[in-house]
């Protein structure tokens, strides 16, 4: 019986995980100063174009070690991720709807709203990294949640005033990311009546 020969590990399919990870890598470039805005864009979009690891692996060569471990790593078991976009246009996430535990939302010259007030979270805490670049994202949250923002306002802004401690047994709720020419906006607002 005749074998295959080894595969190629470059040549294997990413996952929306993987192309998470290594979104979060260049963010991180673009916030110590290594990439521009620019190119990061552009980067961003070959991240989303990307097929196999060998595809990912060309959008961080040039950056720190970091990058490499990043691009290759297998995805985290249990882990659910989500990406929305808005490329001059919009996206809604609102109402009852599943939201993971890891969540990418990039809105290029557009605009996007999560709402996590009637959301069913798939763990006990939800991350997302929320990119505005000249466009705008709103997450509202419940009242009562933990909420943590971390995002950086970059001739933009950031809103950090949802951060605080939420009630005993309420979800973790983290919101990361960065804002260029445009905003990320954090609010509490009161769950819908029924």
């Amino acid at each position: 019986m005749a074998t295959l020969p080894d595969r190629d590990p470059r040549e294997i399919r990413v996952s929306d995980l993987d192309r998470d990870n290594t979104t979060e890598v260049l963010r991180a470039a673009a916030g110590e100063g290594r990439l521009g805005m620019e190119e990061f864009q552009e980067r961003l979009d070959q991240v989303y174009a990307a097929k196999t690891y060998a595809d990912l692996e060309l959008v961080t060569r040039d950056l720190p070690d970091i990058a490499p471990s990043v691009v290759r790593a297998p995805a985290a078991r249990g882990r659910v991720g989500r990406i929305v976009v808005a490329f001059m246009g919009g996206f809604k996430r609102a109402g009852v709807w599943r939201a993971p535990d890891a969540m990418t939302a990039v809105a290029f010259w557009g605009g996007g709203k999560i709402d996590l007030r009637e959301a069913v979270f798939s763990g006990r805490e939800i991350t997302i990294r929320a990119f505005a670049i000249m466009g705008g994202i709103e997450v509202v949250v419940a009242e009562d949640a933990d909420v943590e923002v971390t995002g950086v306002g970059l001739m933009g802004g950031f809103d950090h005033q949802a951060s605080g401690v939420g009630a005993p047994n309420s979800p973790r709720i983290t919101v990361k990311g960065l804002a260029f020419w445009g905003g990320v906006d954090v609010k509490r607002k009161r769950r819908k009546k029924k």
